[in-house]
């Protein structure tokens, strides 16, 4: 085993190339994932493959290539942009002499970092059980079998067996407990419809402004940091928009590329305020290069969790770093598809406003007639 380091850890990060997204994006990500878990990073590496290799992901050559950085740059740690098999892990730990840990161990850890809520706890607790209950298998080689004779006989199951069912049984407690959860949140929710109050959910990839826009709008005081996965509990606040109907807005968590599905299943229950919201707020970072990607990545999200069909507006945020003024452009059919803002300085921020009041705008009182009134009165 590898002791963490009482001083933070010091990590080198690996993201290979397999013809699927911009290399240098992916490093400049997976090296922001690792700053938002605490570490720093001392080194990245890159490469380009056809297909991982069964053994140790990378090739013998690179793995060779990431130990000899790994011992000038003095890291404890190598943190690879990709999911890595049990075996491969492993395999990795003994050639590198060093802890290794893939892009889903590190978002988990990430989310166990950031959990406040009770809620919150429990999913992440959840999903990490998920993702440790498939790296078991071959854990435990060495006490797989128990074979029989002085000194060699185990107890009634082996190790694997035995961590097998404890996971098994805090899994089984964690769904009922996260079922109750949903019970009480679907509860909440139809409340509000009766007292037809509008939802509307802030949605987008980490880091992509949603809780200074939340804060902005709705006066609230939501931890804001510079980080990815800054927000991960929901918070929902009431937003008063002159001509608008009553609507409650939900801060919810971030999206990004390759979520572990363990995290998606886990959060079910917390992103089920963005299934059943009536409008989408897709928060965009204007000012990111790879701006389409991450909007194809939460658009793909949106669709895993049941939210692909629900009305969208927009949000291009940080316009302030871009070139463009903030404003709104409407689709064929006239209405607003999306607004240009800042979230920081605040400019944009009427036209959003606007953009509410329009999807949602105050019925008017209809008028009564007194049927019994004659013709012509009034």
């Amino acid at each position: 085993m590898f002791d963490r380091p009482a001083t933070g850890d010091k990590a080198l990060v690996v993201a290979l190339d397999f013809g699927r997204a911009d290399p240098a994006e992916r490093l400049a990500e997976i090296a922001a994932l690792a700053t938002s878990a605490g570490a720093t990073v001392v080194g990245n590496l890159g490469g380009r493959r056809a297909r991982p290799d069964p053994a140790f992901f990378a090739g013998r050559g690179k793995v060779d290539e990431i130990a000899g950085l790994r011992r000038e740059s003095d890291a404890d740690l190598v943190i690879f942009d990709h999911t890595l098999s049990g075996v491969q892990q492993r395999n990795l730990e003994q050639a590198l002499e060093c802890r290794v840990v893939d892009r889903v161990s590190l978002i988990l850890d990430i989310f166990a970092l950031r959990a406040r809520s009770a809620e919150g706890k429990l999913q992440v607790e959840l999903a990490q059980l998920n993702h440790m209950a498939t790296r078991l298998v071959g854990g435990w080689t060495h006490l797989e079998r128990q074979k029989g004779g002085i000194g060699l006989r185990g107890p009634g199951e082996t190790q694997l067996e035995t961590d097998r069912r404890l996971i098994t049984q805090r899994v089984k407690l964690l769904r009922e407990r996260l079922r109750r959860v949903a019970r009480s949140r679907a509860t909440q929710n139809r409340a509000r419809r009766r007292a037809a109050v509008r939802t509307v959910a802030l949605v987008g990839y980490t880091n992509a402004g949603k809780s200074t826009l939340f804060n902005r709008l709705t006066a609230a005081n939501v931890y804001v940091a510079n980080q990815l996965f800054a927000t991960l509990d929901t918070t929902l606040r009431r937003v008063h928009i002159e001509g608008a109907q009553n609507i409650v807005l939900s801060d919810t968590v971030g999206f990004i590329r390759d979520l572990p599905h363990d995290l998606v299943a886990a959060f079910r229950a917390t992103l089920a305020e963005a299934a059943d919201a009536d409008l989408l707020l897709h928060v965009i970072d204007a000012s990111a290069d790879n701006r389409d990607e991450q909007i194809a990545a939460v658009d793909a999200l949106l669709a895993e969790i049941g939210a692909g069909d629900v009305a969208q507006i927009r949000v291009l945020n940080k316009s302030d770093l871009t070139a463009v003024a903030p404003g709104v452009e409407r689709d064929g059919c006239g209405k607003i598809s999306s607004v240009r803002v800042s979230a920081v300085s605040g400019a944009g921020l009427p036209e959003l406003r606007a953009a509410l009041a329009e999807r949602f705008p105050v019925s008017p009182v209809p008028v009564i007639e007194n049927p019994d009134a004659p013709e012509g009165s009034g």
